[in-house]
């Protein structure tokens, strides 16, 4: 049975509106389709416009996703982003903070300046930059409040050899996860983090050829369905305001974690 137009265009302009940073493939784009699925409204933000506009065209409800390319490490592209999602939904409810990138897995010592600041500015800078403005758009707007949830990763707390670009940057992420639960206390903004491990995405097909271990072996790693990720993003995302995750672990259940190193 087909829903009435107004019916449909009411609850559209009832659902919840989520950004999603990193949403043209792998976790972003499994949360978007999570979300959209789930009924929200969700802005799709990523560095290149034609994955995005597949991931919208592919989804549940193409109509309730807007596409806005954005490059999280440009301070500009961010404000523009959650200008397009108020101009476009009238408010931002959710941010999915989850862009990121890493660095070739080299000797430390052979990691070079640029390698560095390129994972730095995405990882660390962009997600600030995202996590501020939506600060910004969730205290002005009524009713006031929100919910931002950042991709950490295991990395967060457990390194794994030659990723200290990416290691120290995630660890980064977790205090500003911690901080910012805090100073969103008062205005309705809560604030957690989603640790990730082993996700099946185009990042992590070399974990099932064999990564580096602790040990110094080379080992083969199992995956899991990044599906998943989309149903933990979901149901943080659907909490009420008066709870919070503050940190969610969800990881293949036989990959190395609790007695990595």
């Amino acid at each position: 049975m087909s829903v009435d137009p107004f019916i449909e265009q009411v609850m559209e302009q009832q659902s919840k509106v989520a950004v999603v940073t990193g949403a043209g493939s792998g976790i972003g784009q499994a949360a978007a389709l999570a979300l959209l699925a789930d009924g929200y409204r969700v802005v799709l933000a990523g560095r290149r416009l034609q994955p995005l506009e597949q991931v919208a065209a592919h989804s549940a409800a193409p109509k309730r996703a807007l596409v806005v390319p954005t490059d999280v490490a440009d301070e500009a592209a961010v404000v523009a982003l959650f200008d397009a999602a108020v101009r476009g939904f009238g408010r931002v409810d959710v941010l999915f903070n989850n862009a990121g990138i890493s660095a070739p897995g080299v000797l430390l010592e052979d990691l070079t300046l640029a390698q560095w600041q390129a994972v730095v500015n995405v990882n660390l800078t962009g997600m600030f930059l995202c996590l501020r403005q939506a600060f910004r758009v969730m205290k002005a707007q009524r009713p006031q409040g929100g919910r931002i949830i950042n991709n950490g990763s295991i990395s967060a707390t457990t390194p794994r050899p030659n990723s200290i670009a990416y290691s120290a940057t995630k660890h980064g992420v977790t205090g500003m996860t911690k901080s910012a639960s805090l100073d969103g206390r008062k205005y309705a903004i809560a604030v957690g983090q989603i640790d990730i491990g082993n996700a099946a995405t185009d990042m992590t097909q070399r974990m099932q050829a064999g990564i580096l271990q602790a040990n110094g072996a080379v080992m083969a790693e199992p995956v899991m369905d990044v599906a998943i990720i989309g149903q933990s993003v979901r149901y943080m995302a659907n909490l009420p305001l008066s709870a919070n995750v503050m940190f969610h672990t969800v990881m293949a259940t036989n990959m190395p974690f609790a007695g990595r190193g």
